[in-house]
């Protein structure tokens, strides 16, 4: 893994943008430039962010928290893809670690219209159109494929379509894009929905359902260390009208969303993500992607 670049994560948005604005070659319709680049650095100071709570920056995520987004059940550690996403955009923005604040919010009601208590939401939230009319969401910050977990011993460890799976009774966590990637495999039954995956890998375990579907990082995680006797039997993308990206979750025309924006961009474009996904999320080679 390459060491990650520091350097970049230092700089305070403000900074960053000062830099820009003074390096950018002068015409004359750089005044105008400067100007909005000025303005820009003004807003994204830490001391002129619109915060929940004044030189904080409040992060909300759901409880348990689960691996491998975080680890441990605490966000605050900076273990797990997530908590470290969340560490690196926060100091991005020119916070401290000691500056953030976490607080809990179910998954289901993250994206829901209406004001929120927090400054924004990291949750392996997908991005939406739908999602979109309710609330804000940053640039991506990760790509995931949907993956279907069974047991060793299902009639359906073995096959190698999606069409297989029509036969299956599928379940999956109650408003993702999990449970709509199950609607759109066309399913003899309806899936099955619950409240949390940990409810939904029991109800694998129980044998009340042939097969789970979850984001492929936490498939990793349920047959390795939640699900005995259990595999994933293959990956496969969402044919739905979005790609599967993940966001970070904002107020509906939050004044933040730019800035938090700003923040996401540098940190793909300088690969801090990158690294960070080789850190914290198993590979995909070795799933067999089902079509």
């Amino acid at each position: 893994m390459q060491p990650m670049k520091r350097s970049l994560l230092a700089v305070p948005l403000a900074l960053m943008f000062s830099v820009a604005a003074a390096c950018a070659p002068a015409d004359d319709s750089d005044d105008a430039k400067s100007s909005e680049s000025t303005t820009s650095a003004s807003q994204c100071a830490v001391d002129q962010l619109p915060l929940t709570t004044k030189g904080k920056l409040t992060i909300g995520t759901d409880d348990p928290a689960f691996e491998p987004w975080f680890s441990d059940n605490d966000p605050s550690n900076g273990k797990g893809f997530e908590s470290a996403v969340a560490y690196a955009v926060a100091e991005q923005m020119g916070f401290a670690k000691d500056d953030v604040v976490w607080t809990k919010v179910p998954f289901n009601t993250a994206y829901q219209p209406g004001k929120k208590g927090f400054d924004f939401d990291i949750n392996q939230v997908s991005i939406t159109e739908d999602r979109k009319k309710a609330v804000d969401f940053s640039k991506p910050y990760y790509s995931a494929n949907q993956a279907i977990i069974v047991m060793d011993d299902s009639k359906f460890a073995d096959v190698d379509s999606l069409d297989d799976f029509k036969a299956a009774s599928l379940g999956a966590q109650i408003g993702t894009t999990s449970l709509k990637a199950i609607e759109s495999l066309g399913t003899q039954d309806a899936p099955l929905v619950y409240d949390d995956t940990t409810k939904a890998a029991l109800a694998l375990t129980n044998g009340q359902v042939d097969g789970i579907v979850a984001d492929l990082p936490t498939a990793f995680y349920l047959v390795a260390a939640e699900i005995e006797g259990a595999k994933i039997a293959g990956q496969f993308e969402y044919a739905g009208d979005e790609p599967e990206e993940f966001g970070l979750l904002l107020q509906k025309d939050s004044e933040l969303t730019s800035c938090v924006d700003a923040a996401v961009t540098a940190l793909t474009e300088d690969g801090t993500f990158a690294d960070l996904e080789q850190k914290w999320l198993s590979s995909s080679q070795d799933v067999p992607v089902l079509k």
